[in-house]
């Protein structure tokens, strides 16, 4: 499961780089790579930012001729987080924001650091869809809100606009294993916690699926993953737990990045956007783009209950439940019916 690491990508020096709570990120850079062509108006683009732990290249499982995300029609943009280990992150900072040093950056940060690369360097004022799983799905609402003008659609599915209570519980559940240990030398180490990140592993396997993924042992034949591009099937439990989960963490992640990165999911929150005072539901009330959310029906730490909630507030919005055992999961590409099912939503909200 370890994915090959080529320049596949471009950068965009957003220079010295404000940040909401008040630090500035000197000499930051955003990674990003596009599909298709830009059109002569400028008004074929489509966002599509990353997840937690994930790299432009796990996105792309949505993006193809044969898919909504069609590069023949759209110019699409998926630009990495801050943090995420391609982008200005902990891991490739130079002091004195290195490693643990890194400043705290919100959904907010994120969206401005990506509206520059957008509207600046491409020139482009009008975006059709702004879509994303999970942290991307944080990301797609942050878009809505902090330029409602600009985005026509918004697809997220398997997120949230605010990170709840019981999922910041979560997380400081993941933070734990990620800062225990003596290796972790309070994130100035200079050999990578292997052991943390094992740990990790653990930890999310049982959030990332459903408690009936598990009753099935569905496990044992996943069917051919998309994002990754291989058969997903492990004999037993344990195989599971450390060929797909530890897998997945020690793959060209660092720890230092995933804290910063947890920390921007578990104060995510679209109330926090200046103008609005930390008032979600006006936050919510100022979306004007057609908005489709797509929870899955068994997530653990983001129930359909949530956006259902925020959804009544949303002017043109509308939850689509995702079925089936998958969990946070079904978001992931890994599951070609849940592939299917997501990729059919944003075709319909695209054509609208």
């Amino acid at each position: 499961m370890t994915a090959e690491f080529v320049q596949d990508y471009e950068t965009f020096t957003l220079g010295d780089f404000p940040l909401q709570h008040g630090d500035t990120l000197e000499d930051a850079k955003l990674a990003y790579k596009t599909f298709g062509e830009l059109n002569a108006d400028k008004s074929n683009a489509i966002v599509y930012p990353t997840w937690y732990s994930g790299f432009h290249w796990d996105n792309e499982w949505l993006v193809g001729e044969d898919m909504a995300l069609d590069p023949r029609k759209y110019f699409i943009i998926i630009p990495n987080m801050l943090g995420n280990g391609l982008s200005s992150s902990p891991s490739n900072t130079p002091p004195p924001h290195d490693k643990a040093n890194f400043p705290k950056v919100t959904f907010y940060d994120q969206v401005e650091a990506q509206h520059k690369l957008v509207a600046e360097h491409f020139g482009i004022e009008t975006l059709q869809l702004v879509t994303g799983w999970s942290m991307g799905a944080g990301q797609t609402y942050q878009w809505a809100v902090s330029y409602p003008d600009m985005v026509q659609r918004a697809a997220p599915f398997c997120g949230s606009s605010k990170t709840s209570e019981h999922n910041f519980v979560f997380l400081e559940g993941v933070k734990a294993a990620l800062t225990g240990g003596d290796s972790f030398k309070g994130g100035f180490y200079d050999v990578k916690p292997e052991d943390n990140l094992r740990r990790t592993g653990r930890v999310y396997a049982g959030w990332g699926f459903s408690q009936a993924f598990f009753w099935d042992r569905v496990y044992t034949d996943m069917g051919h993953s998309y994002r990754l591009g291989i058969d997903l099937a492990f004999p037993t439990l344990e195989d599971y737990l450390v060929q797909y989960w530890e897998g997945h963490f020690l793959d060209r992640r660092d720890v230092n990045d995933l804290l910063s990165m947890l920390w921007t999911w578990q104060y995510g929150d679209i109330g926090q956007t200046p103008g609005f005072d930390g008032d979600h539901v006006k936050a919510l009330q100022s979306i004007k783009a057609k908005l489709i959310a797509m929870p899955a029906l068994k997530d653990l730490y983001f129930p359909p209950e949530d956006e259902v909630y925020a959804s009544q507030y949303i002017p043109d919005g509308e939850v689509r439940v995702i079925p089936g055992v998958w969990g946070h999961f079904a978001g992931s590409g890994d599951s070609a019916v849940d592939r299917k099912w997501i990729d059919d939503v944003i075709r319909e909200l695209l054509a609208g």
